[in-house]
């Protein structure tokens, strides 16, 4: 019934984990996961672990905020996504986060290098038709406009793909929404003082909503937290239906609805 659209299983929280994690998912009527990769070192145990199990999938990609690893190319990223079970390019887009704290003193100025990087993504995208899975943090600015300067050349739209663990204001949504992007909710929907994102998943059409974990991270009310992981989702599609005064079934169906069409390779 329900559909994680964006999860970390090979985070060394889940080692020797997988039976657990799985029981855990069919309990709770948790039918696929997405697997998402964040380094090329990683991706071989992300595609592993997908062909392993019919209801997962994986991307191939590079985190923005990853560094002194493996750079990716747009080569690189259309060879492994032409592997099996492999269904989008990311997550990939640019964070600006604590960036003086955290880089060093940077300026944004400084930060190229990951503009640069989520360019080839998006290139690659372009290429294999494989959707993007997008991250920005204190970034929407600059990651609006490099796709849509990418979508003048038919990049971007062309393959489309998602804005993840969605935080951003309205606004970032309606332009997101407006070039062709899914919006996905975290567990951060339930958290006491995420009105404005509430205000935000009210606002974003029901056919263009996924739902998420983020897992191992991010845990949603009442586990908040604590190690999260996909049996967890049905808590944001129970946060999503009461914002709209619906059954929770009819947001998991929506939302896995959504998910088989922008991502299409994921029919089980």
């Amino acid at each position: 019934m329900f559909t994680d659209s964006h999860c970390h299983l090979t985070f060394p929280e889940f080692a020797d984990r997988m039976p657990e994690i799985r029981a855990a998912m069919a309990a709770a009527q948790v039918d696929r996961a997405l697997c998402i990769c964040t380094t090329l070192e990683e991706f071989p145990e992300v595609q592993a672990l997908a062909e392993r199990h019919q209801n997962f999938w994986a991307s191939v990609g590079v985190h923005p905020d990853n560094e002194d690893i493996l750079e990716p190319t747009v080569e690189g990223l259309v060879e492994r996504a032409a592997l099996p079970k492999v269904i989008a390019i990311g997550e990939t887009g640019l964070d600006y986060y604590q960036m003086e704290e955290r880089k060093g003193g940077r300026s944004i100025a400084d930060m190229e290098w990951q503009r640069d990087r989520f360019r080839v993504h998006i290139r690659a995208a372009r290429q294999t038709r494989k959707p993007l899975v997008i991250h920005t943090r204190e970034a929407s600015a600059d990651t609006l406009a490099i796709l849509r300067e990418e979508g003048e050349t038919g990049g971007a739209q062309a393959a489309g793909g998602v804005f993840h663990c969605f935080t951003e204001t309205a606004e970032v949504a309606r332009a997101a929404l407006d070039l062709g992007f899914y919006i996905s909710f975290s567990g951060i929907l339930t958290f006491k003082k995420a009105q404005d994102l509430r205000d935000v998943a009210a606002f974003v059409p029901l056919d263009r909503i996924l739902i998420e974990t983020d897992s191992p991270y991010l845990a949603p009310v009442p586990y908040r937290g604590k190690v999260n992981n996909p049996s967890y989702v049905p808590f944001v599609a129970q946060q999503i239906a009461e914002l709209r005064r619906l059954p929770v079934e009819a947001v998991a169906k929506a939302t896995s609805d959504n998910f088989e069409t922008l991502f299409s390779g994921a029919k089980t």
